[in-house]
């Protein structure tokens, strides 16, 4: 069974050209309720999905990312901004965005 530690961590200069980013601060609710749902999602599905970076240490990359608020997923595929979501409302909502950037899950 995964737990959250297995979100992985990562900082700005760790990325790749396509991933998908879990942008939270650390004393954040939303974003606790947020990282609940995404855990949920790994558990099912035994593999790490979601990247995670804490936004209290990475605020040059908030800027150029233009990052609104936490919880954020930042959606990235080669090298391009595809979707910032901040409002997650459910596991189903977060099921739409894997269904369209990562179809292999469900083959």
């Amino acid at each position: 069974m995964l737990t959250g530690e297995n979100m992985q961590k990562i900082t700005s200069k760790q990325l790749n050209d396509s991933y998908i980013l879990f942008i939270y601060s650390t004393f954040c609710g939303t974003c606790t309720v947020a990282r609940a749902m995404l855990e949920k999602i790994e558990e099912i599905h035994n593999q790490t999905i979601f990247l995670e970076m804490n936004a209290n240490f990475e605020e040059p990359f908030l800027h150029e990312y233009k990052i609104e608020s936490v919880p954020c997923l930042l959606i990235v595929e080669n090298n391009e901004v595809k979707e910032k979501i901040y409002t997650f409302y459910s596991t189903g909502n977060i099921y739409r965005y894997l269904y369209e950037y990562r179809p292999e899950m469900f083959k």
